[in-house]
């Protein structure tokens, strides 16, 4: 114990790997223990949470970015400093927290969180960086706010998934660019939820709505026919449809569908 409050050099580094929390504690207390000692025991995953605890604890170290980052990444950093350190972090280490697995899955969402309440307050280059590397609901709120910039790489962003997309088709307001380009686009258009989801949403452009609904089932058509406030384009195209079902003998219904239209 003894030992560790005044080690120095090459025996702290030692140190930093011992098994006993005791050991660990008192090397905190060293006057010689500095910030890249912490980081090599923080890099430690088998570190005991009150020695995480005494480090976030501990001003000198947790006014690091760098430590905060590992605290708040660490599975056993009590979660109220873990919480705390995620607040504080930098707009790219929040990023990179966020999308790092081996961190616990409530902080990476936490971290997630953050970084959305700040995106109304940031620089463009900062959008288009998120839009390019952010994860899935980062890039699903940039590719919402419809910047044309932004839009093309959100939609190329590796983390981006359906049902993001779906949420942003589903959002009161969006842009016409932003459906415009998630209808052409050779990965999204194709996916079968977001077809549906485009021939609902009234921006969808008149062209893409024709090439999707040939493609949807019968019940899906059916319930979109139903909807109210359709826009007088998507009345004639679903009405064109059904009665095209109805005449190539896919069900009765179809053309009975097709008359209650608007």
């Amino acid at each position: 114990m003894e030992c560790a409050r005044t080690a120095d050099g090459e025996e702290l580094k030692s140190l930093a790997h011992d098994a006993a929390e005791e050991v660990l504690l008192a090397l905190l207390q060293n006057p010689n223990f500095e910030e890249p000692h912490v980081m090599v025991m923080l890099e430690r995953l088998d570190l005991p949470a009150p020695v995480l605890g005494a480090v976030a604890k501990e001003g000198k170290w947790a006014s690091s970015e760098a430590v905060r980052l590992r605290l708040a990444s660490h599975p056993r950093t009590p979660k109220r400093f873990a919480l705390a350190a995620v607040r504080q972090l930098y707009l790219f280490d929040l990023v990179r927290l966020s999308l790092l697995p081996s961190a616990p899955a409530d902080i990476r969402r936490v971290a997630e969180e953050v970084i959305l309440t700040r995106i109304p307050h940031l620089a463009m280059g900062e959008k288009l960086t998120l839009a390019r590397r952010g994860p899935s609901r980062v890039a699903g709120a940039i590719l919402a706010e419809g910047h044309p910039q932004a839009v093309k790489l959100a939609l190329a962003n590796a983390f981006l998934n359906e049902s993001q997309v779906l949420k942003a088709l589903a959002k009161p307001g969006l842009a016409e660019r932003v459906v415009a380009a998630i209808a052409q686009h050779p990965k999204w258009s194709c996916l079968y939820n977001v077809r549906v989801a485009l021939v609902r949403n009234a921006q969808t452009p008149a062209a893409a709505v024709a090439d999707f609904l040939p493609q949807l089932t019968l019940a899906d058509v059916k319930q979109i026919a139903r909807l109210e406030g359709l826009a007088p384009h998507l009345k004639r195209h679903l009405r064109e449809e059904l009665l095209r079902r109805a005449s190539d003998g896919d069900t009765a219904a179809g053309g009975s569908a097709a008359r209650g239209i608007g």
